[in-house]
């Protein structure tokens, strides 16, 4: 799957029923040695594109319980 593939999609919490943003408006932690992501990183932002704060939400690659064709369900793991 490209990247191309994945932008677009909303990002849903479904531990919490939450949207989370849409993926695009995120940063991506690659691993410089695999190539894998590892997390998305969400920005908090405003409307026009700028930055509400400075804070930022993050989410495990392996957290992600599907892809689907409008969204991404997320589950986080709980120890």
């Amino acid at each position: 799957m490209r990247y191309h593939d994945l932008t677009g999609k909303e990002l849903i919490d479904a531990d919490r029923g939450q949207r989370l943003g849409v993926l695009g408006q995120t940063d991506l932690v690659i691993n410089n040695q695999t190539g894998e992501i590892e997390e998305i990183v969400i920005q908090d932002y405003a409307m026009l594109g700028f930055k509400k704060s400075e804070s930022a939400a993050s989410i495990k690659w392996q957290d992600i319980e599907v892809i689907g064709n409008d969204m991404i369900v997320i589950k986080r793991e709980t120890t």
